[in-house]
């Protein structure tokens, strides 16, 4: 029978380990991959236990978990704790951690110091944004064999040089030029790329044109994967959502909820309940009165 969102957890045990070996396979196949955020271990593992494919310790931490306005001041020092909390889950699916702004692009050598800081801590693979212009530092990180999913279009540490969070490539021009960045990439070797923030034709077009596989976020469903950051899926982020996000719960609006039933519970004495409560050891108990002493 054919299992249904509310069939409970996936065992972990029944499903072989992720790697990036299994999405070139994924993609010879024609089977979808799936992929969202994670930053802490109880996400991880319901991430895990739901067979995501792919779980991205990413740079969105910033925005959905810190509160910056930007990806832009995430430190490595906040991936790391984010990432070992992830790490603790020991997910089936495959650990990818974010480079953030200004860990990789000064040049290869801050890029393999800082991806071999991600490994060390139980990443299994990293994520950095941008072409042609960081082929030196993806293949840097290569060469020590250190896997790299790549990330084009929409890439958000460049916000600034965007003028905003713009869709990417709509012209000609643009789109040629992200096609040569993409075939750049799987040249270099990286094992899948991330397409984020293009027409959905381009998304299709540089699909079918790569050997590798691509992950769409906001480039159509041509791609063959998606990935979401979780915060926006389930309806935990303050923002104004993405056109291409869908939400699947309104988890915010369950804790909400949750923490008003509790207020008005303890205002009024209904919280904690005697069931609620520790009562003394017996023998600490007042001793109860004789009724024939004098």
């Amino acid at each position: 029978m054919p299992r249904t969102p509310d069939s409970g957890p996936i065992p972990r045990d029944d499903r072989p380990k992720i790697t990036t070996r299994t999405f070139r396979e994924m993609k010879q196949r024609g089977e979808k991959i799936t992929s969202v955020t994670a930053y802490d271990y109880p996400t991880a593992r319901l991430a895990d236990e739901a067979a995501i494919d792919l779980i991205l310790v990413g740079d969105s931490l910033g925005m959905v978990v810190l509160g910056y306005d930007t990806t832009i001041p995430v430190t490595m020092a906040e991936m790391m704790h984010h990432l070992r909390a992830v790490v603790r889950a020991r997910p089936r699916a495959l650990l990818v951690a974010d480079l953030p702004f200004a860990s990789f692009q000064a040049g290869p050598e801050d890029a393999v110091r800082n991806s071999a800081r991600f490994i060390k801590r139980g990443a299994e693979a990293v994520k950095l944004e941008g072409g042609r212009r960081v082929l030196p530092q993806v293949e840097a990180i290569l060469a020590v064999d250190i896997p790299v999913l790549g990330h084009l279009g929409l890439t958000p540490q460049s916000v600034h040089r965007f003028g905003g969070y713009r869709v990417q490539a709509r012209g000609r021009e643009a789109a040629a030029e992200l096609l040569e960045d993409a075939l750049a990439l799987e040249r270099a070797g990286c094992f899948a790329i991330v397409l984020e923030g293009i027409p959905l034709e381009l998304g299709a077009e540089v699909t079918r044109a790569l050997q590798i596989p691509t992950i769409g976020i906001g480039a159509g469903a041509g791609c063959d994967g998606q990935v979401l950051v979780l915060h926006d899926l389930i309806g935990l982020s303050f923002s104004k959502p993405a056109k291409f996000v869908r939400r699947y719960a309104d988890v915010a609006g369950t804790i909400r909820g949750a923490l008003m039933t509790f207020r008005e519970d303890v205002r009024a004495g209904r919280y904690p309940a005697a069931a609620e409560s520790y009562a003394a050891a017996p023998e600490a108990a007042a001793p109860e009165k004789d009724p024939c002493a004098s």
